[in-house]
């Protein structure tokens, strides 16, 4: 086997400019078969990693993926709002380690707007239990001070001090607009690749200060309407909110205060544990991922077939080598298997290049990705689906490699000895 290994890297030496394009074309399919894979596997930790060490999400009785969409992922409307007092009672509970009260239902220039305290900054996580980090600027303390998601000040070109107007409902047009009561920017936040980056965040006084002289969606008449200033003598603390975040002390007390909330009497609630809602989402999108698996998978066949191709295009011109083997002392199952050998060369080759390609890729792509889409991708040793992934792909060159084998092996047997030229 060692001799005919050796002939085998002999014979594609010799024909080491075929040879290179065959194993760069398997090289090119197994880096995006890889690449594909690593996309996958790290956007889906990314996805599920939207929000992190929240331990439940409270809203208005509803669905579990409904809740989850708007208030995670600023997608679709609350069906009914959750009483401000409901919230003050589960942040005050012993178990509880801290609360975060959520407000949606008005926008800004096609974003959404998001009325929460200053324990957002402080406790929210995304990512790897990532906390979220200013690009420029500081949090809201005063009532009109707005932070903004680094894709908002992007698209709108905002810094901090600019002005702003926040727009009633949640229409990318909108000619109800709170532009008696302008916004300051103080903040922006930086990128985070989630829905955080397209949102708009005041305080939760804010948004009542904005709504004191609104009702039924209308504004009051001129006369009757409440000043920016008049607003802070105000009392200002909100009846309802949409939604509020949970973190509690201790994992082990997570399911006894989801149950106690979902079978809270005086009010319809409902309480989600986000990690188990995101799972059930991902369910429902993720088709397109193994869609692009399916195809990623077919460019690597496409590949290997560039390589059964180029094996048989030479069978063919080999034939005086085939027959000058036999010669010397070769049977016609030293021919087939030097083939076979041949093929599952090329194929390891190609892996060892893909795997080398795609590794140099993400290292040059890892800060532009992590920036841009906020998905980071660990360059770390190969894990055992991907060494599977490999191993199937040299084996099926091998497979493959079968064919020229076998119309070889028919060749020496009729040709004998015989040199066609």
């Amino acid at each position: 086997m060692s001799e005919l290994l050796r002939l085998a890297f002999a014979s594609l030496w010799n024909r080491r400019g075929t040879a290179a394009l065959t194993v760069f074309a398997i090289a090119v399919s197994v880096a995006l078969l890889l690449g594909v894979q690593k996309v996958r596997t790290e956007a889906r930790e990314s996805f599920a990693a939207t929000i992190s060490g929240t331990d439940l999400i409270v809203g208005a009785r509803s669905g579990p993926l409904n809740l989850l969409l708007y208030s995670v992922f600023r997608v679709g409307d609350a069906t009914a709002n959750v009483s401000y007092s409901v919230y003050e009672r589960v942040a005050r509970h012993p178990d509880v380690a801290w609360a975060i009260p959520i407000s949606l239902g008005d926008s800004h220039r096609g974003f959404r707007v998001m009325g929460t305290s200053e324990a957002y900054f402080e406790h929210y996580r995304f990512g790897r239990k990532r906390q979220l980090e200013f690009q420029a600027g500081k949090p809201f303390h005063d009532l009109y001070d707005a932070v903004v998601g680094a894709d908002v000040a992007a698209a709108l070109n905002y810094r901090v001090g600019d002005e702003i107007v926040i727009a009633h409902g949640i229409g990318n047009v909108s000619f109800a607009k709170h532009d008696d009561k302008p916004f300051t920017i103080v903040g922006v936040l930086a990128r985070t690749g989630t829905p955080v980056d397209r949102t708009v965040h005041v305080s939760l006084e804010a948004i009542e200060a904005i709504h004191l002289d609104w009702g039924s969606g209308m504004q009051a008449p001129k006369g009757a309407r409440v000043t920016a200033e008049e607003a802070r003598a105000a009392d200002l603390t909100p009846k309802t909110i949409t939604a509020f975040l949970v973190g509690m002390e201790s994992k082990a007390t997570v399911f006894m205060m989801q149950r106690a909330l979902n079978e809270y009497r005086q009010e319809p609630l409902l309480a989600i544990i986000p990690g188990v809602a995101l799972q059930q989402l991902w369910e429902l999108v993720g088709v397109a991922d193994r869609a692009l698996m399916i195809i990623a998978a077919f460019v690597v066949l496409a590949g290997l077939l560039g390589m059964l191709t180029a094996i048989l295009t030479s069978l063919n011109e080999r034939r005086r080598e085939m027959a000058i083997l036999r010669s010397v002392g070769a049977r016609p199952g030293h021919v087939f298997t030097l083939l076979v050998l041949e093929s599952g060369l090329l194929a390891l080759l190609g892996v060892l290049v893909g795997t080398a390609l795609t590794y140099g890729g993400l290292a040059a792509l890892q800060p532009w990705l992590e920036h841009r889409f906020g998905v980071f991708m660990e360059i770390g040793a190969l894990g055992g689906y991907d060494l599977g992934i490999l191993g199937a792909v040299v084996g099926t060159g091998l497979l493959i490699g079968a064919v020229p084998a076998w119309r070889a092996y028919r060749n020496s047997l009729a040709d004998g000895l015989t040199i066609r030229v």
